[in-house]
C-alpha cells in the first residue's frame, strides 16, 4: 500500500534545499480556539516560524490524504469545519484509509512529522495525566509517544489542566528527556513554573539539537519535550488560575465528559471563566514555541563541522 502523503509547494522546496522544518499540529485550530481566532493563530505562528529562517510545516489529515504543510485555503477551510475528528495513534490510519478529514494531536503530529522526516514540533502544551486517572485510566497518548517518536516537541510544558505531578512521574518512566529552557523549574502550560523542577535545564538551542543528535547516535528510542516558559508578561499566575481549574473539571464530570472531549471542555470553561485571558496567554505562548522550536531546527540542518 501506498502512503498517502503530500508535502506542500512550501515544505517540498525546504526539503529539497535541505533547510529547517518546523511541525505544527492541527488540533489547536479545530479543537482548540473558536473561530476566526484559531485561524488567525495559525497563520500567525507559520509566519513566526518563517521569520526565524525554517519553514512551517502543518499538519491534518484532509480527504484521506495526510498533508504536510497546508495551503493558507487548506487552513481556512480546517479552521471552519465542523465534525472534525481530533487523531492521535489509535485513530490516524483508520482516518486515512476510510478517506476522512482528522487533526493531528500532538501524538498523531509526531508520527507523520517522523514519516516527513521533520525532526522538530512546535505545539502548545502536551497531553498527560488526568486529575482522577487513577479511576478513569485517562492518561494521553501524547506521552508513550514521546517515549517511542524520535521527534524534538517544544511546548509550555502539560497543559495545567492535569495532573502534573503524575504527568512528569509517567515521563520519567517512559525515559522520555523533559528539558526546561533557561529556567530550572517545569512551566505550567499559562503559567511560567509549576513549582516542579524540572529533570533537564538547556539554555540554548544548539545545546538541545545536540542532545536530539546524541540520543540519536546512541540508538535512543523516542524524542524530547522541551518545556519553554510562556513569556513573563502574558502569564497567568497559577494561583488565580487553580479554583477555575477545579470549577471546570468539577463541571465536566457533572456533565459526564469524558475521553477526547475533556481537554475541548476544559479549555472552553477556563476561555469563558478567564474572560479570554487564556486565550490570549495560548496565543503567546504558541508564537514563543514556534520561535525556540524554529532556533532548533536550524542548529540541526546546519552541515556538520558549521558553526
Amino acid at each position: 500500500m501506498t502512503l498517502p502523503l503530500d508535502f506542500s509547494a512550501e515544505v517540498a522546496a525546504a526539503r529539497t534545499a535541505g533547510t529547517a522544518i518546523v511541525a505544527l499540529e492541527s488540533t489547536i485550530i479545530t479543537h482548540g480556539m473558536p473561530y476566526p481566532q484559531n485561524v488567525e493563530t495559525a497563520r500567525l505562528v507559520e509566519a513566526e516560524v518563517r521569520s526565524h529562517a525554517a519553514t512551517p510545516a502543518t499538519i491534518a489529515v484532509l480527504n484521506g490524504r495526510l498533508k504536510i504543510g497546508l495551503s493558507d485555503a487548506e487552513l481556512e477551510g480546517l479552521a471552519q469545519a465542523t465534525g472534525v475528528a481530533k487523531l492521535s495513534r489509535a485513530d490516524i490510519a483508520a482516518c486515512l484509509a476510510r478517506g476522512g478529514t482528522g487533526a493531528t494531536t500532538v501524538a498523531a503530529t509526531m508520527i507523520a512529522a517522523h514519516l516527513a522526516g521533520v525532526s522538530v514540533f512546535a505545539t502548545g502544551g502536551i497531553g498527560g495525566v488526568h486529575k482522577g486517572a487513577k479511576d478513569s485510566f485517562d492518561i494521553s497518548a501524547d506521552l508513550g509517544e514521546l517515549a517511542i517518536t524520535p521527534v524534538t516537541v517544544v511546548a509550555a510544558g502539560a497543559k495545567a489542566i492535569l495532573d502534573l505531578p503524575k504527568t512528569l512521574e509517567v515521563l520519567e518512566t517512559r525515559g522520555v528527556p523533559v528539558i526546561a529552557f533557561g529556567q530550572d523549574d517545569f512551566p505550567a502550560f499559562w503559567s511560567r513554573s509549576s513549582g516542579l523542577m524540572a529533570p533537564l535545564r538547556m539554555d540554548t538551542a544548539a545545546e538541545i539539537a545536540s542532545a536530539y543528535q546524541m540520543r540519536r547516535a546512541m540508538g535512543l528510542s523516542g524524542g524530547q519535550l522541551v518545556a519553554n516558559p510562556i513569556p513573563i508578561e502574558a502569564e497567568i499566575n497559577a494561583m488565580s488560575l487553580a479554583p477555575l481549574i477545579a470549577k471546570a473539571t468539577q463541571e465536566a464530570e457533572e456533565k459526564g465528559v469524558s475521553g477526547k472531549s475533556v481537554t475541548p471542555f476544559l479549555l472552553q470553561r477556563l476561555f469563558e471563566l478567564t474572560d479570554g485571558a487564556s486565550l490570549t496567554a495560548n496565543i503567546a505562548l504558541v508564537l514563543n514555541n514556534a520561535h525556540l522550536a524554529s532556533e532548533i531546527a536550524v542548529c540541526l540542518a546546519k552541515p556538520r563541522g558549521n558553526d
